[in-house]
C-alpha cells in the first residue's frame, strides 16, 4: 500500500462508486497521473465507499435511491421519466448547500492523508469533504455538460469539459477564479491511440467490414427495455453478418438474465467473456490484425464484480466501430457514438456536446432513431463513419480529449508552486448564488 507519509505527498484521485461514471473518470485520471507524476510521487485511488464506515453507508443509501429512480424512469417512461428529469435537472442553489452539508459528514474517511496532497475529485462530495477537512490543493472534475449548482464545489478549482458549461457557470455567478475549461475526461490509452484506432475504423468502413457495435449498460442498471429492443431490431443484420454487437452487461444480474433471454428468443448464439484477462485478450486479438473478428456476431461481457464491469467498456472501445450508449460520461469519449435515450434530463446536454464536436449523434430517443444511424453506417462506402473518425482525429489535435491530462498537470504544478492558479485555492472564495 502507498505510504501517506512519503515525500512528496501522494496525488489522491478521490471518487465515490455511484454508478459507473465517477469511477470511470477516476480510472481515467489515474492513468494520466501514473504516467505524468514523478517516480517518487505515488498515485492513490481512493473510493470512499471502500472504507467500511457509517459515512460510507450514508453514501450507499443515497446511491440505492438514485439507481432505483433511474431504472424506474427508463423502464416506465412517460410521467415517471418526466418527473425524474425534473429532479435531476432543476436543482437551484439549495442543490449546492445540501450536498456541502452532507459532505462534511464524510471528513473522517479522508483522515490520514497529508493536507498538502493534491486531491483530484471525480465526485463533488469528495471535493466538498476535502475542502471542509482543510486540504489546500483540491480540484473538482465536473461531470456532464449541464451547469447545475450541486456538481460544483466551493473553495476549489472546478474544471469542466466543454465551453458551454464554462460560460453557463460564469452566468450563474461562479467566480472566474474557481472555474476553468480543461477538456473531456478520457483515459490515456484511448487518447494515445486515437490516430491508429480511427484509421482502423475508417479502413473497416471503406472495406465493408461488419459494423462492430459496443453497447454497455450504465452503473444504475437502467435501460433494459431499450437495449433488449435494440438487440431484436438488429437480429437480421446480426444473422447475415452486417453487424456485430459487444454487449457489456456489467455486474447487473437482472441485465445479464434479460440479455440471455433476448438472445435465446432471437436464436442468436453468443460468446461469453467473464474475466478481465479475457477482455484484454479479446481486445489484443482484434488489434493484432484487421482480419481478426470476434468468434460470434454477439459477444456478451458479464461479470461477478464491479471493476471489470467498468473497465471493459474502456478496453473494448478501442476495437469498436461505434459506441451505443446513453449520453452519460461516455458521450465525451473519442469513439463514434450513437447517443441513445437519456436517463435524466441533464444527460441531454451531453448528447448535444457530442453532436457539436462531430464525434456522435443527437439523442436517439427511440430504437427506430438508433436503427436509422445503423443503416447509414452500414451503407455505401462508409462516408458517415469516415467523417466522424476524421473529426475525432481533428479534435484530438486541439486537445479536446486532454481533460484528465490537464487536471493532473494543474494539480502537480500547484503542489510544486509552478502554477499561478494557486491563488484560486488560497483565496478560497465562496461560490454564492446570484442575487434575485
Amino acid at each position: 500500500p502507498p505510504s501517506m507519509s512519503s515525500s512528496p505527498s501522494p496525488i489522491v484521485i478521490g471518487t465515490i462508486r455511484m454508478g459507473f461514471g465517477h469511477h470511470r473518470i477516476a480510472y481515467a485520471t489515474c492513468s494520466w497521473s501514473m504516467a505524468e507524476a514523478s517516480e517518487n510521487r505515488e498515485t492513490v485511488f481512493h473510493d470512499l465507499l471502500n472504507v467500511k464506515s457509517e459515512e460510507a453507508d450514508l453514501i450507499r443509501d443515497m446511491d440505492k435511491l438514485y439507481s432505483m429512480g433511474s431504472r424506474f424512469a427508463s423502464e416506465f417512461g412517460g410521467a415517471a421519466e418526466k418527473l425524474w428529469g425534473v429532479l435531476t435537472k432543476a436543482m437551484g442553489p439549495n442543490g449546492l448547500r445540501v450536498p456541502c452539508q452532507t459532505a462534511e459528514h464524510l471528513i473522517p474517511i479522508l483522515k490520514g492523508i497529508p493536507k498538502d496532497s493534491p486531491i483530484i475529485a471525480t465526485h463533488c462530495f469528495v471535493a466538498m469533504a476535502a475542502v471542509a477537512a482543510g486540504f489546500t490543493n483540491v480540484i473538482n472534475l465536473v461531470i456532464d455538460n449541464h451547469a447545475q449548482w450541486f456538481v460544483l464545489c466551493p473553495k476549489c478549482l472546478n474544471l469542466v469539459q466543454g465551453p458551454s458549461n464554462y460560460h453557463s457557470f460564469l452566468r450563474m455567478g461562479v467566480p472566474p477564479k474557481l472555474v476553468a475549461l480543461a477538456g473531456h475526461w478520457i483515459p490515456k490509452d484511448l487518447v494515445d491511440n486515437i490516430p491508429e484506432d480511427c484509421q482502423r475504423r475508417i479502413t473497416r468502413a471503406v472495406n465493408h467490414k461488419p459494423l462492430r457495435i459496443l453497447a454497455p449498460v450504465g452503473g444504475a442498471g437502467a435501460q433494459k427495455t431499450y437495449v433488449c429492443a435494440f438487440i431484436k431490431a438488429l437480429t437480421p443484420m446480426l444473422k447475415d453478418g452486417t453487424v456485430q454487437i459487444l454487449l457489456n452487461a456489467g455486474d447487473h444480474t437482472h441485465m445479464i438474465e434479460a440479455f440471455e433471454k433476448t438472445l435465446a428468443e432471437c436464436d442468436l448464439p453468443f460468446n461469453r467473456i467473464d474475466t478481465i484477462d479475457g477482455v484484454r485478450e479479446f481486445q489484443s486479438k482484434l488489434t493484432e490484425s484487421p482480419d481478426n473478428e470476434p468468434e460470434k456476431s454477439v459477444t456478451l461481457f458479464a461479470f461477478p464484480n464491479y471493476f471489470p464491469a467498468v473497465a471493459t467498456t474502456d478496453i473494448v472501445s478501442r476495437v469498436s466501430d461505434v459506441l451505443v450508449a446513453k449520453p452519460s460520461e461516455l458521450a465525451f469519449y473519442p469513439v463514434p457514438k450513437i447517443n441513445v435515450r437519456r436517463v435524466g434530463d441533464h444527460e441531454a446536454y451531453s448528447a448535444i456536446r457530442s453532436s457539436e464536436c462531430g464525434d456522435g449523434t443527437f439523442e436517439c430517443r427511440t430504437v427506430g432513431d438508433a436503427m436509422e444511424y445503423i443503416e447509414l453506417m452500414t451503407s455505401e462506402n462508409g462516408e458517415l463513419l469516415t467523417m466522424i473518425n476524421e473529426k475525432i482525429i481533428a479534435n484530438n489535435t486541439i486537445g479536446i480529449y486532454d481533460g484528465c491530462k490537464n487536471a493532473v498537470k494543474i494539480a502537480l504544478d500547484r503542489s510544486t508552486g509552478l502554477s499561478s492558479d494557486t491563488a484560486k485555492v488560497e483565496e478560497a472564495i465562496e461560490i454564492e448564488a446570484p442575487k434575485e
